[in-house]
């Protein structure tokens, strides 16, 4: 960075400031994780330069010869980690993609069954603060008392509003969805059927989770999280909804694409679709459940009864008489990054919830397995319980630091 270093002091030193804390800090918020320095480079490349309205081969500017080289990489390259037969890699990020495909399907005041965000939905879903809630019919589906989905209230729910619809995914949500049982619903009562695979795609890209998109009609998803590249959004969908989405995609919603970052999301499915992936998607899995154990060990509640994926939702509020924001804000004196979260139907409010998230795609990332997960539990409950003692914390952010030097990142960057 000696560019930037002699042109922009204060943004250098900000960045260098957050490579510090990434490099001393334990990433724990599910939705985060480590690109590779090729994803990077590939982010701050010359393609940052160029508008690229259109498609591969239909552009409305000159001068695509390269543009279109990487975005069909990124097009390939995705087909094949998932399986898809169309795929469109412009999409900004998650909420525009999901939005995309309402655009592409929906009129205003069709309905949309979708999951309850604080049942571990996402906003996008049908949130009355947002956008789509204020132009489409939403109707919010939930878990029951045991942390699963109820597919027979689910079809109830099909049956009587008749939803043109059906969305699975979610935000918070750690136990596996019936691929299955959201396609014959939708079958039987003619609706499509959309899954957002955003916090998954990455376990099902390295096959350590059930692949969704034979089963849907359009499957979305950003390219970070677990999937581990530049943050975007990507839209998948059977060849019969191509057009739709593509249109609704540019000119519909969105202008020229971000091609710096297509090359960054082609660089990154290139990584995803060699071996060593799939040994990391599995090892997300081994570690998420090692978590699980030993919160629970500790003396947590984790919502959904446990996880089968990468994150664990925990009422530490109802385990430990600590909110959501207060476990969050003690953590972060340690140098453990994690979010508040909502849990099912939490009395509190969302600012502070009962609830934290904690995921360990960025800590795999760095190589940390089942014996670091077991001495990150040990911190957080301790951090926890321990939430007023500074003394306490500052001894316990002493053993972060060293825990993460030992697996370094981004050690060529200056």
């Amino acid at each position: 960075m000696k560019n930037l270093k002699k042109q922009d002091s204060q943004v250098y030193k900000a960045a260098m400031g957050e490579l510090k804390r990434q490099q001393e800090g334990m990433e724990l918020i599910a939705s985060e994780n480590y690109v590779s320095e090729a994803v990077l480079e590939a982010l701050g490349s010359v393609f940052t330069n160029k508008y690229s309205e259109g498609y591969p081969g239909h552009r409305y500017y000159g001068g695509q010869k390269y543009t279109d080289t990487v975005e069909q990489l990124a097009i390939d390259r995705a087909k094949k980690l998932f399986g898809a037969e169309h795929v469109n890699v412009q999409p900004h990020s998650g909420a525009p993609a999901n939005i995309i495909v309402y655009y592409a399907l929906l009129k205003p005041g069709d309905t949309v069954v979708g999951m309850d965000l604080s049942h571990g939905g996402h906003l996008t879903h049908g949130h009355p603060v947002t956008l789509p809630a204020n132009i489409y019919n939403f109707v919010r589906y939930k878990t029951k008392a045991d942390g699963l989905i109820d597919y027979k209230e689910l079809e109830k729910m099909v049956k009587t509003y008749r939803p043109k619809l059906i969305l699975a995914g979610f935000s918070a949500y750690t136990r596996q969805l019936d691929y299955e049982k959201f396609q014959a619903i939708g079958k039987k009562y003619k609706a499509v059927t959309m899954f957002d695979i955003a916090h998954i795609a990455g376990l099902i890209a390295g096959k350590a989770l059930p692949n969704p998109v034979p089963y849907f009609d359009i499957v979305t998803t950003t390219t970070h999280k677990t999937l581990r590249g530049p943050r975007g959004g990507m839209i998948m969908c059977k060849e019969k909804y191509a057009k739709l989405i593509d249109k609704a995609t540019f000119p519909g919603f969105q202008g020229g694409p971000h091609e710096n970052n297509v090359a960054a999301k082609a660089v990154a499915f290139g990584e995803a679709l060699q071996p060593s992936f799939k040994t990391y998607a599995k090892q997300i899995i081994k570690n998420a459940k090692v978590l699980e154990i030993e919160l629970k060990k500790h003396g947590f509640k984790l919502m959904f009864g446990g996880t089968d994926n990468h994150m664990v939702l925990v009422d530490v509020f109802g385990s430990k008489g600590v909110t959501g924001k207060e476990a969050e804000v003690a953590l972060d004196k340690v140098g453990i990054t994690l979010n508040k979260n909502m849990i099912p139907d939490d009395p509190r409010g969302p600012m502070d919830p009962s609830g934290i998230r904690v995921g360990v795609p960025a800590v795999t990332t760095r190589g940390m397995k089942e014996k670091e997960i077991r001495m990150i539990a040990k911190w957080i409950n301790d951090t926890i319980e321990n939430h007023k003692n500074e003394k306490k914390l500052k001894e316990i952010h002493k053993e972060v630091i060293a825990l993460c030097k030992q697996f370094p990142i981004y050690e060529n960057l200056k």
